[in-house]
This record gives C-alpha cells, structure tokens and sequence, in this order.
C-alpha cells in the first residue's frame, strides 16, 4: 500500500481558504497528483478545514472524484494556555523548553509537564485512533510497532491535511515522538510525503517513508515555496519569530 501526506496550499488563516500563492500551488499540485492518481485502488480523504478542502478540490476536480471529509485530519487542536491565559496550540513550543526535557523525545511526550491538565494527550489519541481505523480498512491492522496484513492491496491512501496532524500522523506509524516532527522538520505547503507497506516477514508490515515534504511539482513550475510554519532562521533577521 501507497500512502501520500499532502500538506493544504499556502493559506489565509483569515477565512480559512487559499491565498492567490495557495491557488497556484494547488493547481501545480494535481498537475503531478492527476497521473498518478488516476487509476483503480485510489481512496481520496480530505481534512474538513476550508484551506485543505480547497486544495484538495483542484486534483478531484481533474479526477472527477470525491473525498472522504475525516474530522480527525483536521488540524491537530491539542492546546495549551499562554501567559494571558488563552488558548495556543500545543506544537509551537520554545526550544529551550521542550530540549531541556527527555520526556519530550519519548513516546510518551503528552506526559510533559506543559501538557498536563490539557487536552493533548486525549487529543493525540483521538487521531491515532482515527488513523488506525482507516488503515485497517485497507487491511493494515496496528499491533503494537508494526502492521498485522489482514488482506494485501495495492492501495493509494491520499490525505490531504495540515503540518501539525501530519507530525501526529508520522509519530504513530513511526512509534516515536511527534515533538521532533513538528520542530526539527516542516512540511512545507502542497508538500507530499510519501510512504509505503514494507513486508519482509509475511503479515508483518512496517511504513517505510520515501520522501518526506517533496515540493518537485513547484519547482517544475517556477513557483517558490512558502514560507508557512518556519520562524526565522537567524534571531536578527526580519522574519517571523
């Protein structure tokens, strides 16, 4: 089995849709999506969120197809309170705070001390489950770190979802914590990441990920990528902090 990650276009939080720069990406985006995906075996599902559905509706329409619209591929809404008292999400943490921690690198991260007393943990889950469901559709059971094969496919599972539940989503195949994924790596927008079922003992299946973030389609079409999830990359400069 195939399964693409696919990362919504660059966004407008504002009304929760495209930007003009989203719009191009997201056409580039089923430029490479449409061959690959036109053929028997392809299952479509689509964070509910307008930024994900947006993207996603340039390669269906191409297709002529529908997606599955999964509420836990929205994105990832474990939240912790600032200092005013307010909601934040749970990802976007201080490195000289969740570093110092070794918990933090574990897979029993939602144990830090931030997260207690929150939603995090039973947020975490919530998605894993969801996870887990879907691919024991497509005959891929969870048991403990690998993959019981209930029944073989050759299957492409396209998500089309957010940067932070796509961490969640690596970090429960993978078995490993998801703070690592959200702070060390980005899936920048339109990014495809790119795993399949590896079967080296019969009915024991791992995820294998060949690529992760590939943005091959915008460069193919002289477009740029965005900015969006990174912070700036030397405390002087002007971007984002």
């Amino acid at each position: 089995m195939r399964l693409l990650i696919v990362r919504h276009g660059d966004p407008d939080y504002s009304i929760d849709s495209l930007t003009e720069k989203g719009e191009r990406e997201a056409k580039l985006l089923a430029k490479r999506l449409v061959p690959m995906l036109n053929r028997d075996g392809v299952h479509l599902y689509c964070s509910p969120l307008g930024r994900a559905q947006k993207t996603a509706s340039h390669t269906l329409d191409a297709l002529g197809r529908t997606a599955e619209t999964l509420d836990w591929l929205r994105e990832f809404e474990g939240s912790v309170k600032d200092e005013q008292g307010n909601d934040t999400c749970c990802w976007d943490r201080l490195p000289s705070d969740w570093t110092e921690d070794d918990l933090c690198y574990t897979p029993l991260w939602y144990r830090w001390e931030q997260y207690q007393n929150t939603n995090v943990e039973a947020e975490y889950h919530r998605v894993c489950a969801g996870l887990d469901d879907l691919l024991a559709r497509h005959g891929y059971r969870h048991s403990g770190r690998h993959f019981d094969v209930t029944q073989r496919s050759d299957d492409v599972v396209v998500l089309f979802c957010h940067f932070g539940v796509e961490s969640v989503l690596l970090s429960h195949l993978f078995g490993v914590s998801p703070m690592v994924f959200w702070h060390n790596t980005c899936a920048l927008t339109t990014s495809v990441t790119t795993l399949v079922t590896e079967e080296r003992e019969e009915g024991c299946a791992i995820f294998r990920m060949l690529s992760f973030g590939d943005l091959s389609h915008l460069w193919a079409g002289n477009e740029p990528s965005s900015f969006q999830a990174r912070f700036c990359e030397q405390f002087t400069d002007g971007t984002r902090h």
